[in-house]
């Protein structure tokens, strides 16, 4: 193996241990919490989804995620999976 495929390989799984997508995280979440708020834990959703006020956002991938529905700017309700 390269020493190239080594530094990237390394680099991912540094990138992944760094996620805000985690356990300590998500315990933090609250209903009512500010959209502003989550951002500034979470960061920005990879996708959002939404309308009327409503709206559906997703931070991570397929088997780690969480998932918050907002009404206007607040959360109201909010979910995890794979969080360790």
């Amino acid at each position: 193996m390269s020493l190239r495929h080594v530094f990237l390989i390394g680099t991912v799984a540094l990138l992944a241990a760094c996620s805000p997508v985690t356990q300590e995280n998500f315990a933090k979440l609250q209903a009512g919490m500010p959209r502003a708020e989550v951002e500034e834990l979470l960061g920005k959703p990879g996708e959002c989804a939404g309308a009327l006020g409503m709206s559906s956002c997703t931070w991570g991938q397929k088997n780690r995620f969480i998932s918050i529905q907002f009404a206007g700017d607040k959360v109201m309700m909010f979910s995890g999976q794979g969080l360790k």
